[in-house]
């Protein structure tokens, strides 16, 4: 029986380099729905509405309650390490005065990622969280819009999250770095 897991090529991982360099001169397509994972140029699930809405809401929420705690940065990418820059659905990073126009965000930049899931809460859990945890990103919340809950991710250590916790919506929780900031989220 053939094992499926071997692989008949080598991959040639993409650098975050060279993938702004493919995004700067056309080969990437400005408006591409795509982000780099672990060297892999990855296709994102287009957002619709019941997405969106939950982007909007959760924005507003954001801003209002955090203020200028920290950033809240929207739909934006996020350099992690050299292989990989997602675009998680928000960012709360460290407050900048330049906003971050000189170099995006990196991971000793960022306090807490959210990812809202419609269609993508196995790649989430199973691909972003791992790699969030690689980076030791403190908090990592998953908003699985089909089972109204929330997963929230704290203390990475060794490549993993060592405290996870489910909660069905609504509910009111705090980020570990922004104690000041609890959040109603429906």
């Amino acid at each position: 029986m053939l094992n499926i897991s071997t692989k008949f090529y080598t991959p040639h991982p993409i650098s975050v380099v060279a993938y702004q360099k493919m995004a700067e001169t056309g080969i990437l397509s400005f408006d591409a729905r795509v982000e780099l994972i672990e060297g892999e140029i990855i296709d994102m699930a287009p957002i619709g509405s019941k997405h969106a809405s939950y982007v909007n809401r959760l924005n507003r929420t954001l801003v209002r309650v955090i203020g200028d705690a920290a950033l809240v940065s929207v739909q934006n990418p996020i350099i992690l390490g050299d292989l990989s820059e997602p675009e998680p659905d928000f960012a709360l990073l460290k407050a900048k005065d330049n906003d971050y126009e000189d170099l995006l965000p990196s991971a000793e930049d960022i306090l807490l990622l959210i990812e809202i899931s419609d269609t993508t809460v196995n790649y989430d859990m199973k691909i972003k969280a791992p790699l969030y945890a690689r980076f030791h990103i403190p908090e990592f919340w998953l908003i699985n819009i089909q089972k109204m809950s929330v997963t929230i991710y704290q203390k990475p250590m060794q490549g993993l999250y060592t405290v996870v916790n489910t909660h069905r919506l609504p509910t009111k929780v705090t980020p570990l770095l922004l104690p000041n900031s609890q959040l109603e989220l429906r």
